[in-house]
């Protein structure tokens, strides 16, 4: 699973629209999209502050960065 599906799982999963995983994550509503989209890839630091929040919400993080 890439990066932008793993990301639309997991806000799917939780029932969180873009805006609301934004200011889960403490980024612009924008950035979310732009990630589900697969237009931008996150930094490193947003990968892990992502993955972070997977293992808070004990939701299983599928990304395998294929691209």
């Amino acid at each position: 699973m890439t990066f932008a599906e793993n990301v639309k799982h997991v806000r799917i999963q939780l029932n969180l629209t873009q805006e609301d995983l934004a200011h889960e994550l403490g980024v612009s509503f924008a950035t979310v999209n732009r990630w589900e989209n697969g237009s931008y890839n996150p930094s490193r630091l947003a990968k892990k502050t992502f993955e972070n929040f997977c293992k808070l919400n004990n939701i299983t993080s599928g990304e395998n960065d294929e691209q």
